[in-house]
């Protein structure tokens, strides 16, 4: 049966709406498709750039950190410095202060001879010479005359002890033109014979080694143990 021309236009017109329907769901389906590329794009796109700002602030915080540790380890050091600096000037003031005392030793006849003794006789044994030159110490003029004899009577007493226990013969000759510095506080200088040898022996050079060997032992006196050592010879 043939169609009609109406049926025919209805015909066209039922494929053309189907068409276009196919093509409304085509053109959604790509909007969606590229609503979703877009979205997963941005997403990625979002993600990295937040992880690049998480990671740029973190180089930040660690470089801050790292800054303050440094800082704070220039304090701590410059603190440490004046702490030591500090101990150091109590130390020379002990010593300086030991070293004013050292001019009351002379002026005790008894004890000053009794170390001078001492000294003299460690002098001769250092040199080993039969024949020995010594510098004395020199006072003001009243008490010279008074320091002098009990200086040779110290001089005279170790002479014997050191002939006996060096078993050699011993000459020596006190210079009486020249002193000990008038820094020095005591004690004697000793020369062998043609001066080439010295042997230092004043008080100032005993307080000093003595200082130097005790330097631990003042220090723990003064300021306590150190918890960072760990030998103590």
């Amino acid at each position: 049966m043939a169609l009609t021309d109406a049926d025919v236009q209805k015909q066209i017109k039922h494929m053309m709406a189907f068409i276009e329907q196919e093509a409304i769901e085509k053109v959604e389906e790509i909007d969606a498709k590229a609503e979703e590329e877009f979205n997963i794009e941005k997403g990625r796109l979002v993600q990295t750039q937040r992880v690049k700002i998480m990671e740029y602030y973190e180089k930040k915080e660690k470089q801050i950190e790292q800054h303050k540790k440094i800082q704070m380890s220039h304090l701590l050091n410059q603190a440490r410095l004046k702490v030591l600096k500090a101990r150091d000037d109590m130390i020379m003031e002990l010593m300086k202060e030991a070293q004013q005392r050292l001019a009351d030793i002379a002026m005790d006849p008894d004890n000053y001879s009794i170390l001078l003794q001492g000294l003299l006789l460690q002098g001769f044994y250092q040199l080993l010479e039969s024949k020995v030159t010594i510098f004395l110490y020199f006072v003001m003029e009243f008490l010279n005359s008074f320091l002098n004899d009990l200086q040779q009577a110290a001089v005279n007493k170790v002479i014997p002890i050191y002939k006996e226990s060096a078993k050699m013969n011993l000459v020596v000759k006190i210079d009486p033109q020249r002193f000990l510095p008038p820094n020095v506080c005591g004690g004697v200088e000793l020369y062998n014979d043609n001066g080439k040898i010295k042997v230092t022996n004043t008080l100032e050079r005993r307080l000093e080694l003595i200082t130097h060997q005790m330097m631990p032992e003042i220090r723990v006196a003064l300021f306590g143990a150190n918890p960072n050592r760990k030998f103590m010879d």
